[in-house]
């Protein structure tokens, strides 16, 4: 029980982190948050010697945390595979993998977040020194540069929870 995720939202309500039960109770505690009542008064029990506490499911800083300066990853092979998740974004394949330029630097493709992606050796010879329309390929996902984890979080967070009212 004591592993139990919380959902913790910023002061302007962003879901930020999950975090276990024992900080969530501390935060509580010591007024740094407060509850939400997404659940209509449902929580976690927790029972001491002389109380027992429901801890709910979503809390709310009440404090603003200093946030630290975030950068978007340097542009290096590690973090494009990481991005693509390991597979190639044009026919899914996670074996031999290579960089490919979306559009080929010999065209005036830059070396950037949005122009390159992961891509097997089959389908980067494939296309070639073309672009993916030239060579009839269509890309699963458009490249992108990495955004900053507190956003990825809440996306993910209200994709996964719908909250009833």
């Amino acid at each position: 029980m004591l592993s139990q995720s919380i959902v913790v939202f910023s002061k302007n309500y962003l879901p930020i982190s999950q975090i276990n039960i024992k900080r969530a109770i501390t935060l509580l505690i010591t007024g740094k948050a407060e509850p939400l009542d997404f659940n209509q008064g449902k929580g976690i029990a927790v029972h001491s010697p002389t109380m027992i506490l429901i801890v709910p499911y979503q809390i709310r800083l009440t404090v603003t945390p200093v946030e630290r300066a975030w950068r978007a990853p340097t542009l290096n092979r590690r973090e494009i595979l990481r991005r693509d998740k390991h597979t190639c974004q044009y026919c899914g394949s996670t074996k031999n993998l290579t960089i490919d330029h979306v559009i080929p630097r010999s065209k005036g493709g830059k070396h950037v977040w949005d122009n390159v992606v992961t891509a097997c050796e089959r389908c980067n010879n494939r296309k070639g020194d073309r672009t993916p329309l030239q060579a009839n390929m269509i890309l699963q996902t458009i490249p992108q540069q990495p955004s900053h984890p507190a956003l990825n979080f809440a996306a993910q967070f209200w994709r996964e929870h719908h909250l009833d009212n």
